[in-house]
């Protein structure tokens, strides 16, 4: 296998490049600091993510674009706040044959553009979405896990497949690619709603109905789309929405169980506040614009974007949840 390039050294990229390194020649690892890109080509650790993790020998931490120059595959492990700047950064820098690969689960605002919306804007449309129940700390460890990818070239998904398949990492090709890349933004807000529903200690009963709720409206922005709304059944959806919704490990349960709490959250301070206030804001213009109802995000919008008390936004939630 060829060279492979990961733009991203954050807890997602590193763990990829672990396991993309089992499978390509030699991985460059590209991020912005030189300190830490010299403790991990010195020590083979990225003591800021996974400081007890060796990471594989042929792992190369590079600040430079010019490494990524030969890679055949580039993944995009990269916040979908910092995109667009650096799709306009790489692109003198990488083969025009090269595959480009989206981790990202967020969407554009105000342009409503997906990530892979934005790669086609600056390079073409062969690229490949990937998204799953993905915790980034499982997979740097090579324990068990299933992601789906999605791309319009059925050769790029294959090559991508190829790569990323170990004995223990398993992928499933969709052909669907904006239901894969919605999913990945709507699971997000389920996970907040959620998050919102036990700090406020609501039971167990409600908070199933309102997992239940947001899966079932799910299907309905993926479609109000032009997605397939079977997609929402798959890795990529059921398994994601229910792993983000649930575990105390995903970052959006947890701002969303703050929220509840009625607990004052800095924004500039927490990049993941961020990112779920601009898929939230999306995410309803998108149902605004399609004329899709969806009560689970009018409730995360009513609390974190016109910061409703959640007691007040519940009320509205469960008085529409089944009208």
């Amino acid at each position: 296998m060829d060279n492979v390039g990961i733009i991203g050294a954050g807890s997602l990229g590193t763990a990829l490049a672990q396991i993309v390194a089992q499978n390509a020649d030699n991985v460059f690892l590209f991020l912005r600091r030189e300190e830490l890109a010299n403790t991990i080509n010195t020590t083979g650790i990225n003591n800021e993510y996974y400081p007890n993790v060796k990471l594989e020998k042929n792992i190369i931490a590079t600040v430079d674009y010019n490494d990524l120059k030969g890679c055949k595959i580039i993944f995009l492990s990269i916040p979908s706040s910092a995109f667009r700047t650096t799709l306009s950064e790489i692109r003198d820098y990488i083969d025009e044959d090269a595959i480009l690969v989206s981790t990202a689960k967020g969407i554009e605002y105000p342009s409503l553009k997906t990530m892979g919306n934005l790669i086609e804007e600056y390079f073409n449309d062969e690229y490949v979405s990937l998204s799953g129940p993905n915790f980034a700390s499982e997979i740097v460890l090579n324990l068990a896990t299933v992601s789906n990818i999605a791309s319009k070239n059925k050769e790029n998904a294959m090559k991508v497949k190829g790569l990323l398949s170990t004995p223990q990492f398993k992928v499933k090709i969709l052909d669907d690619v904006i239901g894969l890349e919605i999913c990945g933004v709507v699971k997000n807000i389920n996970a907040i709603a959620n998050g919102i529903c036990e700090g406020m200690n609501i039971n167990e009963n409600a908070r199933y109905a309102v997992l239940t709720k947001g899966f079932e409206e799910t299907r309905k922005i993926i479609e109000s789309v032009g997605g397939n709304p079977s997609t929402s059944g798959e890795y990529c959806g059921f398994g994601d929405l229910v792993l983000t919704s649930t575990s105390s490990e995903s970052r959006n349960h947890t701002l969303g169980m703050l929220y509840g709490q009625r607990i004052i959250v800095d924004e500039k301070a927490s990049g993941i506040v961020f990112e779920g206030k601009n898929s939230i804001m999306a995410i309803k213009d998108i149902c605004k614009k399609t004329n899709t109802k969806s009560v689970i995000v009018d409730f995360v919008y009513d609390i974190i974007v016109n910061q409703i008390p959640p007691k007040i936004a519940f009320k509205d939630l469960w008085e529409n949840i089944e009208n």
